[in-house]
């Protein structure tokens, strides 16, 4: 059926708004032709268009409808603080570039909904700066999706459900395991699930690789978390290296390496209790023994003085 335009205002407004919508530029003149109406009626579509946007919010935040002389035509704008600039979207698809993190599939389409946030102007210096990257990007050897399981176990968590999780270890065997998920975390390439054990034997929580999680359903059980000792993702990791799970700890060692704010960097909850000579006594509070990989990463520039679980 051949939509009538010029007898139809509906149908004239939401075209306007779905091309504006997309960040196109619109003028009025070509809308004029094309929807066999003359300028004033654009002119006056446009301006209820405008009235809308001062009424609503929508989820991007307040936007409103501009002329740009440059372009000679009209184009949506979002509040700068409530909509991605191209600077933004530059260093968030930087980041995801540089994680590694997503199969190359996955990857591309972040990407692109990324780029769609930017004015299709901009979009193509911003592709520009990323394309070389993007075309050599190396996904993990797993190739694994991890968008919906990421999202699914969210859930599980959010609804403090116990699941049952089939798990591959590095060696190649499966176990399966009754966790209650308290967070999801990113580290070094990789997605994890913090977990505790639904039995109760471990007083600290266990790490899963998510890519690593063969199959997982909700055992119908839910689990609630004590307020007092309620686990806090961001403690949490403030306290974990490398993702090597295991009994708090505080150690204390030495360090006489070139960059001691490197340090402090690495590990969120050191303090440097005495200096002397170059030399710096650091102490620190850490989970498992992923510090000592660390430690030993450092060579002659560390020294442990102590480690007390």
């Amino acid at each position: 059926m051949e939509i009538d335009f010029k007898e139809n205002k509906g149908f004239r407004l939401l075209q306007l708004y779905e091309r504006l919508s997309r960040g196109e530029v619109i003028h009025k003149a070509e809308l004029a032709q094309k929807f066999a109406v003359t300028d004033k009626t654009i002119q006056r579509d446009i301006e209820e268009l405008r009235s809308y946007l001062a009424e609503t919010r929508t989820d991007e935040g307040e936007a409103s409808i501009v002329y740009e002389r440059s372009r000679g035509g009209y184009l949506l704008t979002h509040a700068a603080s409530e909509w991605l600039t191209n600077e933004d979207v530059l260093a968030v698809c930087k980041i995801l570039l540089e994680s590694r993190a997503f199969c190359k599939e996955e990857l591309d389409a972040l990407l692109k909904k990324l780029l769609r946030q930017t004015a299709p102007h901009d979009r193509e210096q911003v592709g520009k700066i990323i394309r070389s990257e993007q075309h050599y990007y190396v996904p993990l050897r797993h190739g694994k999706k991890l968008l919906s399981a990421i999202w699914e176990l969210s859930q599980h968590m959010t609804a403090q459900h116990t699941i049952r999780i089939s798990y591959c270890r590095q060696d190649g065997t499966e176990r399966t395991h009754e966790v209650n998920p308290v967070a999801i975390m990113f580290s070094e390439y990789y997605f994890y699930l913090i977990a505790y054990l639904a039995d109760g034997r471990k007083e600290f929580p266990t790490i899963f690789r998510i890519d690593r999680i063969a199959r997982f359903v909700p055992t119908g059980a839910s689990f609630r978390v004590v307020h007092r000792r309620k686990f806090s993702d961001g403690e949490f990791r403030k306290r974990i290296q490398f993702m090597y799970a295991g009994e708090l700890r505080r150690v204390t060692f030495d360090y006489s390496g070139a960059s001691v704010e490197a340090v402090l960097d690495r590990l969120p909850t050191a303090r440097i209790v005495a200096q002397e000579g170059g030399v710096y006594r650091i102490t620190a509070e850490v989970y498992g023994s992923g510090i000592d990989m660390w430690l030993r990463s450092q060579g002659s520039a560390v020294r442990v003085v102590e480690s007390l679980s």
